[in-house]
């Protein structure tokens, strides 16, 4: 996932479900981020990923996540800012979950 100013979301997750998450980000700021550039992904970080997320990613970084999942087979998820729209070719869920609205593909 490209973490950007988000890493508490991985932290709590990491925390709470007791799973795996390897945070990235194109401008790693933490030692715990790894380095890398979604436009093009080191395809070895996310073997094996079940899930790549990321909340309020540019749109136009988008179609780089559905890219990633697709080629990885883990399912999609992107929060995306209130006034940004879902830039994916494919069709991706609505899910409204309190006050939050998040889009998911699944591939399984």
């Amino acid at each position: 996932m490209a973490v950007g100013h988000f890493p508490q979301v991985a932290c709590d997750l990491k925390k709470h479900l007791k799973v795996d998450i390897i945070m990235t980000d194109i401008k790693p700021y933490h030692d715990q981020i790894i380095l890398d550039d979604i436009r093009q992904p080191n395809l070895k970080i996310y073997k094996d990923a079940g899930l790549i997320y990321s909340i309020r990613p540019p749109e136009e970084l988008h179609p780089y996540l559905e890219k990633l999942s697709v080629k990885t087979g883990a399912d999609l998820i992107i929060k995306p800012l209130s006034t940004d729209s879902i830039n994916i070719k494919g069709k991706m869920d609505l899910i409204n979950y309190k006050k939050a609205v998040f889009y998911k593909k699944s591939f399984k």
